[in-house]
């Protein structure tokens, strides 16, 4: 049976596609794993800075599709004449205080008012590593339409966004974004939450792009599932899908793929190029913080995977062929 369907409630609480754990163990366990963790999960020598030269997007690109990560999942977009921004985190924590919480190892390589115009801001679900209130706040003077998932809007709301920019989307449910661009959005295996008290009270999703000569998928949060190969039956092949790599941990396997899972979900999703997100921004997991990448080039090597891993802030022009900057080895001194 196909897990693509429209997400489903229990009283009022949405369910994942599949029976799924937030966490196995208990949470003293987990603390003391915190606390006693010997991994290099903060870099003892900080990345960056990272610069980006603004003057490349007076340009289109060749392709027509162009990527420049911004770090963790901020992606911007730049799809057949579209800009697309993904879960906008410009703050130094990702938390729900600016004094504690994840600090960031490098600032974001483009000021907030140094974006290009933007057609669209994509905010997949309610966690602070993809839905920063500052930034909110700071994109609420613009005109930009927010597309979300289901309830996350009244924290726009909350964060000054007014409610005629903000569209709500269920799984499976399409909007139109320019002329011809296809804004799909698709079950993901995780939860949400700004509480203790309040999780799975808004959707969670991924999205699929496809514009008129690309289709590509943002990933956003997502434990491994076989739904990514009913979504790549639907609505794919993929010319990128950019993919979770980082966070993971035996403590939490459901809600968050890591590595390897995510070349196996790419491979399911019919994916032709491989770019890892959310990963070497901020310290969410006990593993050291260069571990994801680098575990991810030997499983993408011995699956014949190519992959788009380029230094944070730098536009991509996305031809199809494989591009690494090896940027964390000069920061972590390898």
């Amino acid at each position: 049976m196909s897990l693509l369907q429209p997400a489903r409630k229990q009283g009022d609480k949405f369910l994942n596609p599949v029976p799924t754990g937030v966490m196995s163990g208990s949470m003293a366990k987990v603390l003391m794993a915190y606390l006693f963790n010997k991994n290099e999960s903060f870099p003892k020598h900080l990345p960056g800075p990272f610069t980006t030269d603004l003057r490349i997007y007076d340009t289109p690109p060749a392709t027509g599709l162009r990527i420049t990560w911004i770090g963790h999942s901020s992606l911007l977009i730049e799809t057949d004449g579209l800009r697309i921004l993904t879960d906008p985190v410009w703050s130094s924590r990702a938390s729900f205080a600016a004094f504690l919480g994840p600090r960031r190892f490098f600032a974001p390589p483009i000021a907030l008012k140094d974006l290009p115009p933007l057609d669209a801001i994509i905010v997949s679900h309610d966690h602070y590593d993809h839905l920063d209130a500052a930034t909110i706040r700071w994109l609420a003077s613009g005109k930009v339409p927010f597309y979300c998932s289901l309830k996350v809007g009244r924290y726009l709301e909350q964060y000054g966004i007014d409610r005629k920019r903000i569209t709500e989307m269920d799984w499976t449910g399409q909007v139109t974004i320019g002329r011809d661009c296809t804004l799909t959005a698709l079950p993901a295996r995780h939860f949400s939450g700004r509480g203790l008290h309040n999780r799975f009270r808004t959707l969670w999703s991924s999205f699929a792009i496809r514009s008129s000569r690309h289709n590509i998928y943002y990933g956003a949060d997502s434990g491994w599932y076989s739904g990514f190969a009913d979504i790549g039956q639907a609505y794919g092949p993929f010319d990128l899908t950019m993919l979770e790599i980082g966070a993971s941990n035996s403590y939490w396997p459901d809600i968050h793929m890591g590595p390897v899972h995510a070349a196996e979900a790419h491979l399911a999703l019919g994916g032709k190029l491989l770019m890892p997100i959310h990963w070497g921004t901020f310290n969410l997991a006990l593993h050291a913080w260069k571990e994801p990448i680098q575990t991810l080039l030997k499983t993408a090597a011995e699956k014949h995977i190519r992959l788009l891993a380029p230094q944070p802030g730098e536009p991509i022009t996305v031809t199809g062929e494989e591009y690494v900057n090896h940027w964390w080895e000069q920061a972590s001194g390898k």
